[in-house]
């Protein structure tokens, strides 16, 4: 049998990054929300030199998952209006920026590599953005069938157009 024991000294996780992403957007407010709605913008991943080793291979795949710290976002609120809807949401029912611990993830084509940096498409990351990690983007691993996507349901055909509209920036949160 598994136990769970919760060490007291383990209350801080520090995560260091590993590059800069790069992107048109300089602040949040006008960053697309979601790929879906940065189709066609372009950046690059920029790995420190001691990382770059690691992207043997990565060339191989079509697509990465880039794990990045929001370093932009505003204080977080477990009740949030996320921007698909105007009725306050559970946070953990949203994929706003505003979280615990402010880590996003998005799913970008790999165009290229050069060197250390990544040529990538469809980037709604704002500009100077650490990277935590990269993955390879997998299908048969990523993408289950969704049974049901809860409160979006009736609203993910409207997000292709959908840029921040300065909710998530640094500021206090909470309901607007």
């Amino acid at each position: 049998m598994f136990a769970f024991c919760y060490n007291h000294l383990m209350d801080t996780i520090v995560y260091r990054p590993i590059g800069v992403i790069h992107s048109p957007f300089k602040e949040p407010k006008g960053t697309p929300i979601q790929p879906v709605a940065a189709s066609g913008v372009r950046g690059t991943v920029e790995l420190f030199s001691g990382y770059a080793e690691g992207l043997k291979d990565l060339d191989g795949f079509s697509h990465v998952m880039l794990i990045y710290h929001f370093h932009m976002s505003a204080d977080f609120s477990l009740l949030v209006r996320p921007f698909l809807d105007d009725t306050p949401r559970g946070l953990f029912s949203t994929r706003a920026p505003a979280r615990p611990n402010s880590i996003g993830v998005s799913v970008v084509d790999l165009d290229g590599i050069d060197g250390a940096t990544l040529l990538v498409r469809n980037v709604d990351i704002v500009d100077g953005t650490p990277l935590l990690d990269i993955k390879p983007y997998v299908p048969e691993f990523d993408s289950p069938e969704a049974k049901r996507i809860g409160w979006l349901e009736d609203k993910v055909g409207k997000s292709a157009p959908a840029r921040d509209d300065g909710r998530f920036a640094i500021k206090k949160a909470g309901l607007p």
